[in-house]
């Protein structure tokens, strides 16, 4: 069967990104997939520009505490708590203006977040951690594995080197794989799923709503983007395995609602839309989780075959 070179390219650019309706929003004169892989710079200002990282979108409450406060392409979150409030992920280093702005939108104070925490130490999503650090003073928490690239803005990233650097952050609280964070009466587990970074972290909240608890899950971890080495020559020493035991430990959590880094990943969009007549149940999805994980594993074998060579015709 033939597969046109746009439908390549945008399964090249969307490896983490993925979101079949993106692919329609490529420009034309697209890059080939080695030039992805092999250029650093042009990967990220492509796909900032095609997944709309750094434009501005409301806000929107999702299930009691958790509330987005994220750009169109990006997934921040707010929890709050009458003792103050916990920042999830910042975007890109732009994003941090717009974050706040988002906040207050909601009637809350972003001098009132209290602790941040983070999925991974990329510029998409840790960018304006020291931006929005010198305005809350707050206490930002980070799984071991990623603190040092978080506190010297990733430098020195296995995939990016300094290309993709940005203002590191004090990194005040270390974190280990099952360590959870808590404020007033919000409480999240902290879970090492490395691959995509070393110290990838997928976060499981617990809210209840009108006296129905709901498992809340912000799965990290098992994307990799074109340029990534897998097995063959890898990236960095146990990434394979690393990859595999992600997708196992995501395999094993069954949450209500998943939320991600990627609003592509978990169609923000259209359950936002739907939220509008049908409440919070528009975004209860565990099937769509499932599926979720289940292409992320897929297609990291596929590229691990690829890697080694191995034949379709032996699969």
């Amino acid at each position: 069967m033939s597969i046109s070179f746009r439908a390549i390219m945008a399964s090249a650019l969307l490896v983490v990104l993925a979101g079949p309706a993106a692919a329609q929003t490529l420009p034309p004169n697209l890059p080939t997939k080695e030039q992805l892989a092999n250029d650093n710079k042009l990967f990220v200002s492509l796909a900032t520009k095609v997944m709309k990282w750094e434009e501005p979108t409301e806000p929107v409450k999702i299930a009691g505490p958790i509330y987005f406060v994220g750009t169109k392409g990006l997934g921040v979150f707010l929890f709050t708590t009458p003792e103050g409030h916990i920042l999830m992920n910042t975007g890109m280093p732009s994003s941090g203006p717009m974050i706040v702005d988002s906040i207050r939108k909601l009637g809350f104070k972003p001098e009132d977040i209290k602790i941040m925490i983070n999925a991974h130490a990329h510029i998409d999503h840790a960018g304006a951690l020291a931006f929005m650090k010198r305005l809350t003073g707050a206490q930002l928490a980070v799984m071991k594995d990623d603190v040092a690239a978080m506190e010297s803005g990733d430098r020195d990233d296995f995939k990016y080197g300094n290309d993709l650097a940005y203002e590191g952050v004090n990194v005040d609280r270390v974190l280990r794989d099952g360590d959870t964070v808590r404020l007033g009466d919000v409480l999240l587990s902290a879970y090492h799923t490395a691959g995509h970074t070393r110290g990838a972290t997928t976060w499981i909240a617990n809210v209840v709503v009108d006296g129905k608890a709901y498992v809340v899950a912000f799965p990290d971890g098992a994307g990799f983007n074109p340029g990534y080495r897998l097995a063959k020559n890898p990236s960095y020493p146990g990434i394979t395995d690393d990859y595999r035991n992600t997708h196992h430990a995501l395999e094993m959590i069954k949450p209500d609602i998943w939320l991600a880094e990627h609003n592509e990943y978990y169609d923000f969009e259209g359950k936002r839309k739907r939220a509008e007549t049908e409440g919070l149940s528009a975004w209860i999805d565990p099937q769509g989780y499932r599926r979720f994980i289940s292409g992320k594993k897929r297609a990291f074998e596929d590229a691990v075959d690829e890697e080694l060579g191995v034949s379709t015709a032996t699969k």
